[in-house]
């Protein structure tokens, strides 16, 4: 609703006024980083939260709406110290101005989240992180060094692990406090210890969970400086899977806990039986393989040597002789068989081919000749005067003289035939021949 106004004066109503306060407290102050000590916090079903935020000398009401307040990490609590980031309004229903906030931190984290991400990307330029400076972790070390405390639980986890999985190697311990103000001096010294004593070839620096604070010697430039340039790789497991330190990031490797940073610098000695166990098989079998080998080599070398023996080879000799021998004179045996055959077909083509045998059989060649060929002139005499009667039969039946004699007549005209009287003029000479004569007559017109 709009404030009335006229000549004399200008009337506000309440919904106006505290609309207008809203409007210049949204547009004039915005939003701001506000820190303050938090009370009568409530979190009614809605899911959203209540509370009000104060100083030694005044106070202010806050809401944070479901959606952002999922965001944050923890639930505060009355009482606590915190940095919120929020809107400045006003709550017109009531005409109490209030803070919309969009984020909550707890102040003391707050300041030392901001000093850990300074630092950590200011050495991450630097290049302290790269990966150029990271050392491959030894697959069999032969002595693990430990920086921890003696008592904590990190300790006996990884003590722990390392005996089950490679009891043969041995452990030194480095004990330092891993907590508090002294922390990171002590480190610092330990690594030069471990450095001075050249005994370890890979070294753990371990501890259990905690906050921020807890672990914030971790956070220290020079161990962070110091582990990046260490000459045996280091494998820090600090907190839990989710904690991230600095060291953590100079680290060869960083492990989400103590239990995996050990594990991550030993082998597994049941693996390494199986190995051993394994490549002993394997050994086993090439050397059987081979020996296999040598005994067939060294059998083939004794038959190739019984084979040029002087005994097995004037027996292979004798052998030979005797298949010689023998099929020589089986050669022999089929020469003279050959050549007795050949001698009786020579006699027997000789008595066959006397003078007397040739002249009485060429004899009766002769006489068997001149009966067939007086037989053969015989039946072609028979047949040629049967051919003879039968082509004069037929020249009978065929003579001109035989058709004049039935009442033909033969007309010609200067020698040649009249078969048309086409071929006649009057006045014309023709010829008339009859069976018994030739007469002459001309043609004349006849009407």
């Amino acid at each position: 609703m709009k404030p009335k106004s006229n000549a004399e004066q200008t009337i506000w109503t309440i919904s106006a006024l505290n609309f207008e306060v809203k409007t210049m407290l949204s547009d004039g102050i915005g939003t701001l980083w506000i820190e303050g000590e938090i009370s009568n916090f409530v979190c009614p079903a809605s899911g959203h939260w209540y509370f009000t935020l104060k100083d030694k000398r005044a106070q202010c009401r806050a809401a944070m709406f479901k959606g952002k307040n999922n965001q944050v990490g923890f639930l505060p609590k009355n009482g606590q110290q915190v940095i919120v980031k929020a809107h400045v309004t006003l709550y017109e229903a009531r005409g109490e101005y209030q803070l919309i906030v969009e984020h909550v931190e707890d102040a003391g984290v707050g300041e030392l989240m901001r000093q850990y991400e300074k630092l950590k990307s200011d050495l991450d330029r630097e290049g302290l992180f790269s990966d150029t400076l990271k050392q491959t972790l030894p697959t069999h070390p032969k002595k693990i060094g430990i920086i921890t405390s003696p008592t904590g639980a990190a300790i006996r986890d990884a003590i722990s692990v390392i005996s089950r999985r490679a009891p043969h190697i041995p452990v030194l311990v480095f004990p330092t406090t891993v907590q508090g103000d002294q922390a990171s001096d002590q480190i610092l010294k330990a690594l030069q210890l471990v450095k001075s004593n050249g005994e370890c070839d890979v070294l753990l620096i371990v501890r259990g969970g905690g906050s921020l604070e807890d672990m914030w010697c971790f956070n220290d430039e020079r161990i962070a400086r110091e582990i990046a340039h260490f000459p045996i790789p280091i494998v820090t497991g600090i907190g839990h899977e989710i904690d991230f330190t600095i060291a953590d990031f100079a680290a060869d490797f960083r492990a989400p806990t103590p239990s995996v940073a050990a594990e991550s610098v030993t082998p597994d000695c049941f693996e390494l039986m199986q190995n051993v166990d394994f490549q002993v098989s394997q050994l086993v079998h090439q050397m059987t393989s081979r020996l296999t080998q040598y005994d067939d080599f060294l059998t083939q070398r004794q038959k190739r040597l019984a084979n040029q023996h002087p005994t097995r080879q004037f027996d292979q000799l004798a052998m030979r002789l005797k298949f010689n021998y023998e099929k020589l004179i089986e050669q022999n045996q089929n020469r003279l068989s050959t050549g007795l055959h050949r001698l009786q077909l020579c006699q027997s083509s000789i008595r066959q081919s006397t003078p007397l045998q040739v002249i009485d059989k060429n004899q009766d060649h002769l006489n068997q000749l001149s009966i067939t060929k007086i037989a053969a002139v015989k039946q072609s005499l028979l047949l040629a005067k049967h051919q003879l009667a039968i082509q004069a039969r037929s020249l009978d039946t065929l003579s001109p003289l035989k058709t004049l004699s039935r009442g033909f007549a033969k007309v010609s005209k200067q020698k040649k035939l009249i078969s048309s009287i086409k071929q006649l003029a009057t006045g014309d000479t023709i010829d008339i021949a009859l069976s018994d004569g030739t007469k002459q007559a001309t043609i004349i017109e006849t009407r």
